[in-house]
Order: structure tokens, then sequence, then C-alpha cells
């Protein structure tokens, strides 16, 4: 299906008034006149909860336990087979684990890189470095955040921009255009170059260490700036040219004295990487048992096994944002790891776009990265992402009735986790996807070894994003794409979270 220039139907009042209008009172006076929660109104809804014997019921079951493993769809488990037809030619082991750590979007890449280089390479398992990227995407968040500082050392600390970019200033998360600034500049290695470390797997002592640091740089260098009267504004702090400024000039050299120390902390808890000119040796068995070794650089590693067919350079994310008009460009503001990088950019498109794309690439032996919010009607063990999995409305006969837009506006949805689809199911008679076999990065023991199964529904209502190469991206999408002519969102908009 092509792309047409459309809007997304009308959403905030109308529909909520009228999907919620039998939820109206029956009464013009409410029981409590000053809003206050009062006996008696409790009184009535336990008089009305009593007499139903469907909550008469819940209550005899659901407080002894986990109610949503007891109310796991028995018929929605058998029908969510693990079967596709339509599939890569192998899949690519092992399973991957990203332990306790956000580090989904890394390892989503690495999966979909790795993919080639397996097959190129005939490897029968194989990873690259997660942590090599994340110890990379750490150092340069860090970056970001103090020259952010910078640029917004003249408002308040409690102006809302600065108050939000101080409350989780290095995210393990990120973006597509976030991971492709870090093969760009840095390359990558085989894992066995650059291993996994405690920190690494469980980044959050030392997330601690660097977020306590990063935020008293940040008060050094506004105070800095404020001795030097500063004003980032009559500045673009953006462009290297402006760096002739002698108050800005010292602020990015204090600047860096700093981050030497968020340097040793980093390298302490991840280890020293080879740097992206430095050269290493890869030794390595193929399928074979054959043995093999090459020597590079990090960059030069990257140049010499990514896909040529499909570079991560020429791939970008289509997402399903009914929020907002489709066929238009947007960004986030603010948002970014590498300074004067990629930027982060997403064309909003029809759901059915992201189907076909996803279609289109596992035909083209391509794997897919995506974008969803994994929590919501899922089931780790299991392994399924179905949004009748749950019989939750019947066992407390209410109705759950937020549309996909809605539960963005309300903070009830947005990305939270990064995967690759690696198989579609495909119906013969209609052609569109039933569902999809989803390569995660929670290690071999959950679903099915590793792999989880998404209904089509469940992608509608809960995936936003797919990372599609160009030459198999619908052309008017790529034109949207190349325009630049992009709608910037807030900071703190839903689109900004990182996977």
């Amino acid at each position: 299906m092509g792309s047409n220039v459309s809007k997304p139907a009308p959403q905030p009042v109308e529909a909520v008034s009228e999907k919620f209008s039998s939820l109206s009172v029956a009464a013009a006076e409410p029981k409590s006149a000053d809003g206050s929660l009062s006996s008696a109104t409790v009184e009535t809804w336990e008089s009305e909860a009593s007499r139903d014997p469907t909550t008469h019921l819940a209550r005899t079951i659901l407080s002894h336990t986990d109610f949503k493993i007891v109310l796991m769809s028995r018929d929605a488990k058998i029908a969510d087979t693990h079967v596709f037809n339509t599939q890569l030619e192998f899949k690519a082991d092992p399973i991957t684990s990203q332990k306790s750590s956000g580090r989904c979007w890394l390892f989503a890449t690495t999966n979909v890189l790795r993919h080639h280089i397996m097959k190129k390479l005939n490897l029968k398992e194989f990873e690259l470095s997660q942590s090599y990227l994340f110890l990379w995407d750490k150092l340069n968040k860090c970056n970001y955040y103090l020259e952010q500082s910078i640029q917004l050392a003249d408002r308040p600390l409690d102006d809302r921009v600065v108050s939000f970019l101080s409350s989780d200033l290095i995210s393990d998360g990120g973006q597509w255009d976030m991971a492709v600034n870090l093969l760009e500049t840095y390359g990558v290695v085989p894992q066995t170059v650059f291993p996994e470390s405690y920190s690494s797997s469980y980044s959050s002592p030392m997330n601690g260490l660097l977020k306590l640091k990063l935020r008293e740089h940040a008060l050094i260098l506004r105070r800095l700036a404020a001795s030097l009267n500063f004003t980032p504004s009559s500045l673009d702090t953006t462009n290297a040219n402006s760096s002739d400024d002698a108050a800005l000039k010292t602020l990015r050299a204090k600047k860096e004295e700093l981050m030497a120390e968020i340097w040793r902390i980093i390298t302490a808890t991840l280890g020293v990487p080879p740097l992206a000119h430095e050269s290493f040796t890869w030794d390595y068995y193929d399928k074979d048992g054959k043995p093999h070794t090459w020597s590079g650089t990090p960059v030069e590693y990257y140049k010499a096994f990514s896909n040529k067919q499909y570079p991560a350079v020429d791939s970008f994310s289509l997402i399903n944002d009914p929020r907002n008009e489709y066929s238009k460009l947007y960004t986030v503001d603010r948002l970014g790891n590498l300074w004067g990088g990629r930027p982060v950019l997403y064309v909003n498109t029809e759901i059915e776009n992201l189907k076909n794309a996803i279609v289109k690439m596992i035909k083209a032996g391509q794997p897919v990265f995506f974008g969803c919010d994994v929590g919501q009607f899922s089931n780790t063990p299991s392994g399924i992402m179905d949004t009748a999995l749950h019989q939750i409305e019947g066992a407390f006969n209410i109705k759950l009735g937020l549309t996909k837009a809605e539960r963005l506006q309300v903070n009830e949805s947005s990305m939270t986790h990064a995967m690759v689809i690696t198989a579609v199911h495909v119906d013969p008679a209609s052609g569109q996807p039933v569902r999809y076999r989803v390569e995660n990065s929670w290690g071999p023991d959950v679903g099915d070894k590793g792999y989880f199964v998404m209904t089509d529904k469940w992608f509608e209502e809960f995936v936003f994003q797919v990372v599609v190469p160009k030459t198999l991206a619908p052309k008017e999408l790529v034109k949207v794409y190349e325009s630049g002519e992009k709608t910037v969102l807030p900071p703190w908009d839903p689109m900004g979270s990182l996977a």
C-alpha cells in the first residue's frame, strides 16, 4: 500500500464523550458536594458490587494470586502458535540477553547487523559487542548533557526544559538514529574483543554515580557561565564556528576537564575499549570448525562486514502516531547522543505502511528493528503479545476504552522496548499479516527459546516504530524523510522516549 497524505481520525473530546457516554451519572447531584470521598458513596458502590455475581467470583479468586496469570486466555495461547510462513533463511544464534540494563536498542541494532555478518562469514554462533557501543553512547550522552547545560546556562534551574533534561540525563535507552551515529563514528567489534562487564549488564550503580557527577558538573558550568556573563541565546552553540567566542571557549575547555572524570568512571566500570581507529585482532571459527583471523580497526570492521545492500545509514524510522498528521517528518527537541550528530527523525504514517514494510523486508532477507510498548497485554514466560491475552474486562466487569492516540496523550503508553522481527505469518487469502516472530534480548529462557509471538492486533495498538531501508520503503515516504521539513516535538513528548 502506498502512502497518502492524510490526517488521523479526530480524537480527543468527540471520541471520548461518545465512547464513555454510558458512564454518565444518572443523578444530577453528586453524593458529595465538596468532592470528598464519603462513606455513603462507598456504601452505595459496595451495595451494587456485592449483588454482582461476576464481582463475587472475582473477589473469591483474584485476591489470592497475580490476576494477569489467572486471567490468561487459553484460546489466545493456543492461537498464538510459533509457526510462520514468511521468514528469514536462518536463525541467528545465540539469543542475546541485555540482563539488568536498558540497552535493548543496542541489542536490537547488533542483532540486525550480525545476521548479515554470520551469513557472510559462515558462522554458527556470533554476537557483536553491545558493551562497546554502550560505552561510546554513555560517554557521548554525558558530553551531550553538559553541552546542553552550557546552551541553557542562562535559564533558571526550575525551567521546564532544564528540569526535564536533568531528570533522566543519560538513559541506557536510545533510538535508531542514535545507533547509526555510534556505528558511523566508532564502528563495531565482536563481543569477544570487548566482552560484557558487570556494569554493562547491571548498569544502575554506574549510572547513579555518573548522574551524581554530571549534575555537579552542570552547576559548575552554569556558575562559570554566569561569571563570564555568557549569554547562550546570542550564540549558535551547535556550530563549531562559534568557538572563537572567548566565553564559549572557556566553558568548553572546562567541560573537557570535567569529562576526564567521566572517562575515568566509565572505563573503570566498563573497561577500556579499542579506539575507533585502533587496530585489533579477531580470531574465530566458522560453522565448519575452520579457524580464521581478521585484523583492523572497529571502523574498518564495520565497513568490511556491514550490509552493503541495506546499509544502516540509509535506513530510517517509520512511526505510527495517530495524534499527529501522517506523511509528515517529526523530530524531538534536544534528543540525541552525539553532539552535532544525526538527529532522531521519524516519518509518521498509517499502520498499514509499517506492516507492508515488514513483509517486504522479511521477503528481502532483512531483519526488522522495531519499537513498541512491550509491557502491554503481554506475558514474558510464554512470549506472547496479544490484546486478547488477558480476560480482564469480563473478570472486573469493566471496559478498557482508550485508543492508541489517547494512550499517548495521557502517558499510558510509549515506546519502551526495541526488538527484531525475523518472520511473519501472512494470511494466504488476504495477504495480510496475522502474527510476527520477534527476536528478543531477554535470554533463551523466556518465550519460545527467546523468541516471542506478536499478533497483528497487538501490532496495531502497541507498535510505534519500524526501521526500513530507503530502497524498501514507499517512495512517497522516502521523499518526506529526505525533505528535511520537520515538525519539532517538545523534549517530553512520548516520541522522545528511549527504547
